[in-house]
């Protein structure tokens, strides 16, 4: 999947220690603005523990998780939507994601510059939703123009889409982002063809010490208190502490570090579940002698789509999918079990693929 999420934020938030935590790519994290110019692009593997399970079951020769795409994008500060700072990059970097992982900083600490001067979650997402509603402004702006001369022209289809463009408009100059507006049906292929930088999915992940990960602060109180009307999801996480853990060489050196800080897993896996989440995406299975191995799909897909994602002439040649629930096969224990009880279920072409599907295509080319 061509999917990606993009990590932004003001700069000296954590963006990079934590970009550095979920791929391991040793991105340049350093304590001044602008640490970050050009877009650090990682590959993060999926955790999943149903992965696992099955890999134990079936006993193949490897296991393959999925992956997903990450960006770290440069810090953005007051007046990009101007072309300040390094925004205009910035701003050219999100309109490329397909969702947003926010990371606000809820630490206090005097050694860690902030570009403002003091600690304040809230007015620093104020700030990155402010820059990127003028942006988005500019975009509903120039779209009107065109199409209040094509009105003029005498297009009817065209007057109507003026009414809903300037509805757009009205909303974002309110001060609220477009992801919050509620979109009439008939305008939804023209609010989604604006590509608006405040309509893409986010994420909150608060960055905080140590001693905050488990109960949290007062930044973070204030910062969910501030968000709490945005149905977004909001994780807390200490990116140093984070990066501690993606230093050990072991994963049980890892999971003893984990359960030293009162942890159930890394944060890490809580911030990936969520952006794969976050892009609509689900997981079926393929399970072999050869491998077992999770593929990513988006939700909704049918049959051949799914297929598609492992060779494009499954999808092109796509006759029907054999297809277990996961929970069957765990209970069954082998695929033969599973046609003993009758439970795999033989699907066509629009079969809508359920997350955790273990699947193998027939297909004809």
């Amino acid at each position: 999947m061509a999917l990606k999420s993009g990590i932004v934020g003001l700069p000296n938030v954590g963006k990079s220690t934590l970009f550095n935590a979920l791929t391991n790519a040793k991105a340049l994290a350093a304590n001044f603005p602008f640490a970050t110019k050009e877009p650090n692009v990682g590959v993060i593997t999926v955790p999943d523990k149903r992965l696992d399970a099955l890999s134990e079951l079936v006993q193949p020769q490897k296991t393959i998780p999925t992956t997903v795409e990450i960006v770290d994008i440069a810090g953005l500060i007051k007046g990009a939507s101007q072309g300040e700072g390094l925004g205009n990059q910035f701003l050219a970097n999100i309109r490329e994601t397909d969702a947003i992982v926010h990371v606000v900083r809820c630490f206090d600490n005097d050694n860690v510059i902030h570009v403002d001067g003091s600690v304040d979650p809230v007015r620093d997402k104020e700030i990155i939703d402010t820059e990127l509603i003028l942006k988005d402004l500019e975009t509903v702006e120039k779209r009107l123009e065109r199409l209040k001369k094509a009105a003029k022209s005498g297009e009817k289809a065209a007057q109507k889409t003026v009414e809903l463009g300037q509805q757009i408009y009205d909303h974002l100059e309110s001060g609220k982002t477009a992801r919050s507006m509620d979109v009439p049906d008939e305008a939804m292929d023209m609010f989604k063809d604006m590509y608006l930088l405040t309509a893409k999915p986010i994420l909150y992940v608060c960055n905080v010490d140590e001693d905050s990960i488990l109960t949290g602060n007062k930044h973070t109180e204030a910062f969910k208190a501030a968000v709490k009307d945005e149905q977004a999801e909001v994780i807390l996480i200490s990116a140093q502490i984070e990066a501690d853990i993606a230093e050990l060489d072991t994963y049980e050196e890892r999971m003893e570090f984990v359960q030293d800080m009162g942890l159930e897993e890394p944060g890490v896996n809580r911030v990936i579940r969520a952006s794969y989440k976050l892009l609509n995406l689900i997981t079926y299975f393929t399970a072999g002698e050869k491998e077992v191995r999770a593929w990513t799909v988006r939700n909704g897909a049918k049959g051949p789509e799914a297929a598609g994602v492992i060779h494009t002439d499954f999808e092109k040649g796509f006759i029907r999918a054999q297809v277990i629930k996961y929970n069957d096969f765990m209970e069954y224990g082998s695929e033969a079990k599973v046609k003993e009880a009758g439970k795999m279920g033989v699907e066509g072409k629009e079969y809508v693929v359920n997350d955790g599907d273990i699947m193998h295509f027939l297909f004809n080319v």
